[in-house]
C-alpha cells in the first residue's frame, strides 16, 4: 500500500530563492560566476597538487580531497539551481530528488570529515613536529581519507532512506532551491516525528561533534604556539586562521539548519547558501591566495609552460 502512496508523487516543484523575474536574473549571473570560481579554483588546486612532487605531503593530500569534494558537493545543487533561475517551472522528478539528496549529503558529510581530519593534521604538524612524518604516514592519511568517505556514504544512505521511505501523497511544492531533508519531510503525509529526531541525531550531531573536535584542536594549537619562535607562531596562526574561517562559514550554518526539529524558517534558504556555495568558493581562494607553497607551485607550472613554448618557437 505504501508504495502506491509514494508513487502518487512523480515530481516536485521548487519555489527557489526568489520568484521575482528581475531578482532571478541577477541571481542567475551571480551564482553562475560563483560556480565558475568553484570549478576553476578547485580544479587549479587539484592540478597543482598532482603535478608538483613538492606538494605530495599530508596537508596537500587532504587539501586535494577537499577540492574534489567541493567540486562534487557544489555540483549536487548549483547547476540545477542556476538553470531554474531562467526556467518557467522549477521541476525535479521524484528520483531526481532522491539522487540530489543522496549526493548532497554524501559530499557534504565528506566535507565535514575532511575538514576535521585537516585540523587533526595541523595539530600533528604544529604540536608534534618531530613525530609528524611518523604520525601522518601515507598509510595513516589513506586510512583517514577512506574512513571520511565511508562515513559520509553511510550517513547519506541512512539520511536518504529515512526520508524517502515515507509516503508522499499530493503535496509537491518544496520551499527551497534543492531537495534537503527538512523541506522534503514537510511534504510527507505521515507522522515524521521519529524521522526528524533521527535526522537531528544523524546530521545535527555529526556537524556539532566535528565542530567541537575542530574547536578543541585549534585551542590546543593556540596554547602550544607560546613555545614556538615568532616566525613559527606567525606561520601557524596564518594557517589556522584561514582554516578556521572556512570551518566557521561551513559548520555554523550546518548546525543552525540540522540541529533542530523540522521547523523551517524563511532564513533557511539564505543560510544554506553559505555551506552549498560560499564555502566551496572560499576554500580555493583562501588556500591559494594565502599559501606560499601553492603560489610557488603555480609559478613553477607557469614557467615550465613558458619555457616549453620558447623551445618550440626556437
Amino acid at each position: 500500500i505504501s508504495m502506491e502512496v509514494v508513487n502518487n508523487v512523480t515530481e516536485f516543484i521548487f519555489l527557489g530563492l526568489s520568484q521575482d523575474p528581475g531578482t532571478q536574473l541577477i541571481l542567475f549571473a551571480l551564482f553562475l560566476l560563483f560556480y565558475m570560481v568553484i570549478l576553476g579554483g578547485n580544479l587549479l588546486i587539484l592540478l597543482m597538487v598532482f603535478s608538483d612532487p613538492r606538494l605530495h605531503t599530508p596537508m596537500y593530500f587532504f587539501l586535494s580531497n577537499l577540492s574534489f569534494v567541493d567540486i562534487a558537493y557544489s555540483s549536487a545543487t548549483a547547476p540545477k539551481m542556476i538553470a531554474d533561475f531562467v526556467s518557467e517551472e522549477k521541476i525535479i522528478s521524484y528520483w531526481g530528488c532522491v539522487t540530489q539528496m543522496f549526493t548532497f549529503h554524501f559530499f557534504g558529510c565528506a566535507e565535514i570529515f575532511v575538514l576535521t581530519v585537516m585540523a587533526v593534521d595541523r595539530y600533528a604538524a604544529i604540536c608534534q613536529p618531530l613525530r609528524y612524518t611518523t604520525v601522518m604516514s601515507t598509510t595513516t592519511c589513506t586510512v583517514l581519507a577512506s574512513l571520511s568517505w565511508l562515513g559520509a556514504l553511510a550517513h547519506s544512505f541512512v539520511q536518504t532512506l529515512l526520508t524517502f521511505q515515507l509516503p508522499f501523497c499530493s503535496s509537491q511544492i518544496i520551499d527551497h532551491y534543492f531537495c534537503d531533508v527538512h523541506p522534503v519531510l514537510k511534504l510527507a503525509c505521515a507522522d515524521t516525528t521519529l524521522v526528524n529526531m533521527l535526522v537531528i541525531a544523524n546530521s545535527g550531531l555529526i556537524s556539532l561533534g566535528c565542530f567541537l573536535i575542530l574547536l578543541a584542536s585549534y585551542t590546543v594549537i593556540l596554547f602550544s604556539l607560546r613555545k614556538q619562535s615568532a616566525e613559527g607562531r606567525r606561520k601557524a596562526l596564518s594557517t589556522c586562521a584561514s582554516h578556521f574561517t572556512v570551518v566557521t562559514f561551513f559548520f555554523v550554518p550546518c548546525i543552525f539548519i540540522y540541529l533542530r526539529p523540522s521547523t523551517t524558517f524563511p532564513l533557511d534558504k539564505a543560510v544554506s547558501v553559505f555551506y552549498t556555495t560560499i564555502t566551496p568558493m572560499l576554500n580555493p581562494l583562501i588556500y591559494t591566495l594565502r599559501n606560499k607553497d601553492v603560489k610557488n607551485a603555480m609559478d613553477r607550472v607557469w614557467n615550465h609552460k613558458v619555457s616549453l613554448k620558447e623551445k618550440q618557437k626556437a
